[in-house]
């Protein structure tokens, strides 16, 4: 990201009139943000949003070095907010993790409180917004007042983006984000899952459970292919750690147990109170975990 700060300063700004929402871009990060509201107050909302969000890349290249560090007890803790949030997401996770496993759901959380804590200074403009959410490349983290609802679409395959199934959450669902990992997506994965959406308290901590998970949906086998991450992202926070750049065609047992062993992490992470749910999918396999 470093590398990448130096030679972009795109940042974009666009309101997209059709959907009332908002679009922010700078270097890798892309953003679209809405709030269901009264056109005033979104629009005062949406310029703090943006101002918080001209700094947001800055902040995270001063402390990058840091933050790309594997997480460990001793890891010096960053100072910067979204840092934080990053951070937290992934202490005490005894897996190989680096803070950048969280860095999308930190920052459309972040965003997401800047716009909220905005509306908390007066409390007749909150009580006019039904729902905010801010979607970072599909790490989405969102607020919702008393009777509405977060409707959120699951996709199996990131190349065939069609819409797998629905989930409704309401006000009393204790989720508020959500992220999805794997091979085929953007981030790169140590594992083979074509998708693991995580839902979560923050979308920060299902970032980091999303890679966690989607990292442990694996087997030995030799026609995947798997590459040093630093060959294949010069950048890469993951160091000479094996990335996957190609699965073939499994047979369906091989595909059933690589997901079981995500689904034994998935639990983990509920056991602990972490997540909420993950939604794991493979090759036109697919298992749900739930807290019961």
């Amino acid at each position: 990201m470093k590398q990448y700060y130096k030679k972009i300063s795109d940042f974009q700004c666009q309101l997209m009139p059709q959907e009332n929402r908002l679009y922010l871009h700078h270097g890798p990060i892309d953003i679209i943000a809405h709030v269901d509201g009264p056109e005033k107050i979104r629009s005062d909302l949406y310029k703090c949003a943006k101002k918080r969000f001209s700094t947001v890349l800055e902040e995270l290249v001063s402390e990058l070095d840091l933050l790309k560090l594997p997480w460990s007890e001793v890891h010096p803790e960053p100072q910067g907010r979204i840092a934080r949030k990053m951070f937290n997401a992934v202490r005490g996770t005894g897996a190989f993790i680096t803070p950048m496993a969280a860095v999308a759901g930190a920052v459309a959380e972040e965003i997401l409180e800047t716009m909220l804590n905005q509306a908390k200074s007066d409390v007749s403009c909150l009580e006019k917004i039904r729902r905010m959410y801010v979607n970072n490349g599909g790490d989405i983290s969102f607020w919702l007042n008393y009777g509405s609802a977060f409707t959120i679409g699951v996709v199996d395959n990131p190349i065939r983006p069609e819409l797998n199934t629905k989930v409704c959450l309401p006000y009393e669902s204790p989720v508020r984000g959500l992220a999805t990992s794997g091979w085929r997506g953007r981030s790169q994965s140590l594992g083979i899952a074509d998708a693991v959406t995580v839902l979560s308290s923050s979308s920060a901590s299902a970032d980091a459970a999303a890679t966690l998970i989607a990292n442990n949906v694996n087997i030995e086998h030799p026609g995947i292919i798997r590459k040093p991450a630093c060959d294949v992202k010069d950048d890469s926070d993951l160091g000479m750690h094996p990335v996957t750049v190609n699965v073939p065609f499994l047979h369906e047992k091989e595909v059933s147990k690589a997901l079981r062993k995500g689904a034994e992490s998935a639990k983990a992470l509920i056991r602990e109170n972490k997540i909420q749910s993950a939604y794991l999918s493979m090759q036109e396999q697919t298992l749900v975990i739930e807290n019961s």
